[in-house]
């Protein structure tokens, strides 16, 4: 996530987790066809009523995995009991009438024996779950997808889920200062971006950073409408009957978070970047000038990161412009997402920054997300340093001159806080805490740490924990007073 043109840092209260769906659910009988509806599928809770459901901290049934991935400040968020490996997902999408329907299958490994597991989706009839190839009974409560096969499936089994569903998509809006996220329609296709918790709006799946998969998608839009997602086209779109197919695969550990499938009339530009990799640009016709820009800043500063990050770990580079205003940027897994605007260098930086901090190395919980946010923030200060703008001694030192009751102090950025996720205290004094610890270890042995850190957790989890103690190891000082001060303490660090 980064900061609107304006240069404000997009804000949201997270925790304030608005479904977009009433509490309508449904159960399928064995052999209910794709397509049926709640009340031909099976049992039918009332509308208005919900099915009964374990909270993610109640007690579950024998062999029940948790509707919740153990998050504590979200518990809702996520699902237990398994480990995904790979999505696939068939989808429609007609935007005159914002109808989208398709197949989500789903690869994973059970992490304990499963009489029952739950998949987040948001809204949508469901009609139709198999697993291994098994009709399975369902039922839904809020954005919980119970799924109830028809034998316990084993510890560490594989297994598949399949779910057919439709409907129109709804994101999530009103959150606090952020607005609308998720699968958001717009006038021409749709624009998705799902930070933190809107993959569910569109796809069934386990919807957090926690569980990271591989990701292919088939998408079917009118024809002359162009479908982006993650990765790379596995082949040329292909056009039958006035309907286009892209085929689109992402063969590197994703968060569900940072997945799209953003439809538009769209103008593309590709290429390589100068040190070989795959670059692509797309924006919407209204921002046809920015084209270029973007597609050159793009290459370059991704070049740049891998020299300073090490090197870059996808296949592909670029951005996406569309015109919903949005007010922020997104960093989508190989394709950045700019809501509404041309953007400037410093938030390409950001955006680009993130395919190392919050992609390939993710966040296991969100108290963490500093790891994101402050460093993609630390970066844009390295970008103009190397522009020969500003360095980042001087917008460290234009930061620290907020007075000591400016809020930036009264927030600790280690422990990003549930109800005020993206605070500008996770992205401003995040990036200043990486300045004071250069200042502290040395220039040598900071930017050695950032290729290490790189190196050691590419395409894993991370957590402070162990950014902390690996800066120790690499400078061989004490670090905890310089951490405790700018990470967790709720006032103004000394100079």
């Amino acid at each position: 996530m980064a900061t609107t043109p304006s240069r404000r840092q997009a804000l949201a209260a997270a925790a304030v987790l608005l479904c977009t769906t009433a509490g309508t659910a449904a159960c399928a009988s064995p052999g209910g066809g794709s397509g049926a509806s709640p009340s031909s599928a099976g049992r039918t809770v009332p509308s208005g009523a919900t099915a009964p459901q374990p909270t993610a901290t109640g007690s579950l049934p024998p062999g029940a995995g948790a509707p919740g991935i153990g998050d504590p400040d979200f518990p809702t968020d996520g699902n237990g009991g398994y480990d995904v490996a790979r999505y696939h997902l068939a989808l429609g999408y007609d935007p005159a009438t914002r109808h989208l329907s398709g197949t989500a299958a789903i690869h994973a490994k059970a992490t304990q024996e499963l009489t029952r597991f739950n998949l987040d989706l948001s809204g949508f009839t469901v009609g139709r779950v198999t697993v291994d190839g098994r009709a399975a009974r369902f039922e839904r409560s809020g954005t919980e997808l119970t799924v109830i096969p028809d034998r316990p499936l084993a510890d560490r089994s594989d297994f598949t889920v399949e779910v057919a569903y439709a409907g129109e998509p709804k994101p999530v809006t009103g959150s606090s200062n952020l607005g609308t996220y998720g699968f958001i329609p717009t006038r021409d296709g749709a624009f998705v971006t799902c930070e933190p918790n809107g993959a569910k709006t569109w796809f069934p799946g386990n919807d957090h950073p926690a569980d990271k998969a591989l990701f292919a998608f088939e998408i079917t839009v009118p024809e002359g409408i162009t479908a982006l997602a993650n990765g790379e086209l596995t082949g040329e779109p292909v056009t039958r009957g006035g309907k286009t197919t892209y085929s689109w695969r992402e063969d590197h550990p994703m968060v569900t978070y940072l997945a799209t499938m953003t439809l538009g009339r769209f103008t593309l530009r590709e290429g390589r970047t100068a040190s070989g990799i795959r670059n692509l640009a797309a924006v919407d016709p209204r921002f046809r000038g920015s084209l270029d820009k973007l597609h050159t800043l793009s290459g370059k500063i991704t070049d740049h990161w891998a020299t300073v990050f090490g090197p870059y770990p996808f296949s592909s580079t670029g951005g996406v412009v569309d015109d919903f205003s949005a007010g922020y940027a997104l960093e989508n897994q190989t394709k950045p997402m700019y809501g509404g605007f041309s953007p400037g260098e410093g938030i390409i930086a950001h955006e680009l920054a993130h395919q190392w901090f919050g992609n390939s190395l993710s966040i296991k919980r969100w108290k963490d997300l500093w790891l994101n946010e402050g460093f993609a923030t630390y970066a844009e200060w390295l970008w103009e340093e190397h522009q020969g703008d500003a360095t980042a001694e001087q917008t460290f030192r234009l930061h620290y001159a907020a007075p000591a009751g400016d809020p930036i102090w009264a927030y600790a950025p280690g422990r990003a806080r549930a109800d005020d996720l993206f605070n500008d205290s996770v992205y401003t004094r995040g990036g200043m805490t990486l300045h004071a610890l250069r200042r502290k270890i040395g220039d040598a042995d900071f930017f050695e740490l950032l290729k290490t850190w790189n190196r050691e957790h590419r395409y894993g989890y991370v957590t402070t924990e162990e950014f902390t103690a690996l800066a120790e190891k690499v400078s061989g000082e004490e670090l905890d007073a310089l951490f405790d001060a700018w990470l967790f303490q709720e006032r103004k660090p000394a100079a």
